[in-house]
């Protein structure tokens, strides 16, 4: 039976994860691109004083919420980071670099720059087409643009709630494993690898179930410190992952900057193989050039999409939690979240492994014989090694634990919102306890099977997703445009805050009073 299921989801994943797909994905962030006249650029001044930069004005409604029920605009940023800087930044990188060569990384970065806006289109749509639940919190997210977007046009209104269904399901099921189990698994393989206690390695026999001792204690107190969080709902999420996710993320940027500083004088070779095995310069014959190229693009875009997110339609729903008023404004922090984590996070991920030999940058052969997250140990440990301790693998086993851990905080309030959807709010208590619970199984099973099934419906989220970002496209231009008009233009015509009258009223008032 097992055989089979693992038959069934390698089929379907292959058409999920594969080339159409990630045409779609990176289609769909060129065409926004296009239609927005390169918003990205045209107004990235806007973009960064409006975001990171608001964050150290004084008295910036960007990072305090008077809000009872909502949160900050930077608290919905850290939440989302929270979700998407994990293991794949730094699995994830090492795996396309091994797979595509150094080229990979060059198709990253261009899914990072396609996927800004495919990310800016979903927090616009979100926060345009969010309510209010029963708790007086705000709701958004694909589900809602599903239904009350796409379901709003003529003869759509079946299909839009059909496909908010779908994706409510599917983010789901993907919460329990790529947002809970494999990142638990992930997190007590590296803490009983790393830091081994022999007292505590050895095996119990529950049933027929053989467990380690090691792995349940790790999954029982991460149960615990995750339960303390999750179970106090969005505000002790973002209260959390407010302080936590700056701390993480800048611990292994300044690691990971070091390494560069170390080894600066290999900039110019590595950005070099980055860009010459991005087009096949440097294999030999027409055949090999093609493979060459193949590979790296469909890594670098696989493995891009897969650490940003953008296209899947899940970050969506924390930004959509947040204070802000106008929805470009939260869009341009999707803008930011995509730079920060591939262009920054898995660039610096990238140089670590490229500049310390680990990989031959005139041939791209992979030269040491680690993989995935061993292979950045190794790279750290060229750096961060003294007296034959190699302190750069206990470094990224830690690092490891702390994504691993708030990429968990982050997928339980996708899943919540999700369930929300689908149950009503009042059901959230029983997916929360649920959600907790299987953070034991995660940290004490064997979960290939899991990881690879929880990957598919991960990816499948993003076909319901994109569709209600493409046909309602034009409403993301003309919110676009309308805030650009107001902005730089001086036009005084009606802000479009909210597709619901009531909402739309209501938030009107508060623009008005914020500018007072």
């Amino acid at each position: 039976m097992l055989d089979l299921i693992a038959k069934i989801n390698s089929a379907v994943n292959g058409v999920v994860w594969g080339i159409p797909m990630l045409i779609l994905i990176i289609g769909t962030g060129i065409y926004m691109t296009l239609r927005t006249k390169v918003f990205q650029i045209t107004y990235a001044k806007h973009v960064t004083a409006e975001t990171i930069g608001g964050v150290f004005k004084k008295g910036s409604h960007v990072k305090n919420s008077k809000e009872k029920a909502s949160i900050s605009q930077f608290q919905a940023l850290c939440t989302a980071l929270a979700a998407t800087i994990g293991v794949g930044n730094i699995a994830g990188v090492a795996a396309a670099i091994a797979a595509g060569g150094p080229g990979a990384v060059f198709w990253m970065w261009l899914s990072a720059f396609f996927g800004m806006m495919t990310n800016f289109s979903e927090n616009v749509l979100g926060i345009y087409y969010r309510r209010k639940n029963a708790h007086g919190e705000w709701c958004g997210g694909a589900m809602y643009y599903l239904r009350d977007g796409l379901g709003a046009k003529k003869g759509c209104e079946r299909i839009g709630k059909v496909l908010a269904v779908l994706f409510s399901v599917f983010c789901i099921l993907a919460s329990f494993g790529i947002g809970n189990m494999s990142q638990v698994n992930t997190i007590a393989g590296n803490i009983t690898s790393v830091f081994k206690i022999q007292a505590l390695d050895r095996t119990l026999t529950i049933g027929s179930a053989e467990i380690n001792l090691y792995a349940l204690i790790v999954g029982i107190l991460l149960m615990i410190l995750a339960g303390l969080v999750i179970v106090g709902g969005i505000k002790r999420i973002a209260q959390f992952t407010e302080k936590f996710v700056p701390f993480m993320a800048c611990a292994y940027i300044i690691g990971a900057l070091i390494v560069f500083i170390v080894n600066i004088t290999k900039v110019g070779e590595v950005f070099g193989a980055i860009f010459s095995f991005a087009f096949g310069f440097k294999a030999v014959g027409g055949a090999a050039i093609g493979l060459a190229v193949k590979a790296a693009v469909t890594w670098g875009f696989k493995r891009g999409v897969f650490s940003n997110e953008a296209g899947l339609g899940s970050s969506v729903m924390v930004h959509s939690a947040s204070n802000v008023i106008e929805p470009v404004m939260q869009g341009m922090w999707g803008i930011f979240e995509v730079f920060a984590d591939t262009i920054v996070v898995c660039t610096l991920t990238a140089f670590s492994i490229l500049s310390t030999g680990l990989i031959d940058l005139q041939t791209g052969e992979m030269i040491s014989a680690n993989e995935k997250t061993a292979l950045v140990s190794e790279a750290f440990g060229t750096v961060f090694n003294f007296g034959g301790l190699n302190i750069g693998g206990a470094f990224i086993a830690i690092a490891i634990l702390l994504f691993a851990f708030s990429t968990v905080l982050g997928w339980s309030y996708y899943g919540t919102k999700a369930w929300e959807f689908l149950f009503g709010t009042k059901a959230t208590i029983i997916y929360k306890v649920i959600f907790v619970v299987f953070i034991v199984f995660g940290a004490t099973m064997s979960l290939d099977l899991a990881w690879d099934i929880s990957d598919t419906f991960n990816g499948l989220m993003a076909l319901p997703n994109l569709i209600g970002v493409l046909a309602l496209s034009g409403t993301v231009i003309k919110i676009t445009r309308n805030y650009v008009a107001r902005t730089f233009q001086g036009s005084k015509e009606a802000p479009m805050l909210s597709a619901f009258d009531d909402i739309q009223a209501e938030q009107e008032a508060k623009l008005k009073a914020q500018k007072q």
